[in-house]
């Protein structure tokens, strides 16, 4: 398999010729999270329910390397290794560790990981030791009032934050994290979850940070009712639609995802 020098066209999550012809797999090493999302529930698995956070087991850093061999060798269409949780990846030392393995036993792969940016800074010369090609950060507000709504709980140095500081934190070192990234190479695609009637009003501010912050894809996704945002309704398609249309006056938009599992393998 040849060396890959294009993972816009080949990643199949961040849009181009990629999707529905390449593969990935993703590997759950990462079980803790410092954030409390209201829309995230990881206490259940079903094997027919697909959303992020959910896995049916974590695995080791070795395992991940084992498992990545053996899904090459049933779909060769693979392309990408990433490391999607079931927690946040920079939160875990075994992200490190398994792409340092993956770079070592696959030099081939594209390797990706997602974060919900509170780390990102902090560990960005770690990711760049590891040659990370593509990163997604997700980036759900940009105020404090927002940003207080959709996540209950900021852990940070240890502590967990008030709502009000935690909100501010966090999105100060989503924006500083995104430019860092960006500026340092890595490919870089935002994730948003539109939530009507929560974030809704700053779709479009997002787009414009992610895009100005060199971002080279937004991709917006809809709630899945779950957790604590449980009783709200998904947005519709009309919603959706909208969203990505004043999204797409900053940046492009890659409308193919499909909220996968952590623990995803194949062609999307």
């Amino acid at each position: 398999m040849p060396v890959l020098t294009a993972p816009l066209e080949i990643h199949p999550c961040f849009g181009g010729a990629g999707h529905g012809r390449y593969g990935r797999i993703h590997l759950p090493v990462a079980p803790r999270c410092n954030l409390q999302c209201a829309f995230c529930d990881r206490r259940y698995d079903c094997a027919n329910e697909s959303r992020p956070g959910v896995t049916s087991a974590i695995i080791t850093p070795e395992e991940a390397v084992l498992r990545t061999r053996r899904a090459l060798l049933r779909d060769p269409r693979i392309r990408v290794a990433g490391i999607a949780g079931p927690g946040d990846p920079l939160a875990n030392r075994e992200t490190f560790d398994t792409l340092r393995l993956l770079r070592a036993h696959f030099p081939e792969l594209i390797l990706c990981t997602s974060t919900n940016g509170l780390l990102l800074e902090a560990r960005l010369e770690e990711l760049l030791a590891a040659r990370l090609d593509t990163l997604t950060v997700t980036i759900n507000a940009v105020t404090q009032e927002t940003a207080q709504r959709i996540y209950t709980r900021v852990q940070w140095e240890g502590a967990g934050l008030p709502p009000g500081p935690g909100a501010r934190l966090l999105l100060e070192r989503q924006r500083r994290g995104l430019l860092l990234c960006a500026g340092a190479g890595i490919l870089v695609k935002v994730n948003t979850v539109l939530i009507p009637g929560v974030n809704g009003h700053e779709i479009g501010a997002i787009a414009r940070l992610a895009a100005q912050a060199g971002a080279a894809v937004l991709n917006i996704m809809p709630l899945i009712p779950c957790g604590q945002m449980g009783h709200l309704p998904p947005p519709t398609p009309a919603q959706l639609a909208q969203a990505r249309r004043e999204a797409g006056e900053w940046i492009p938009q890659f409308t193919g995802c499909r909220q996968c599992r952590a623990d995803a393998c194949g062609v999307v």
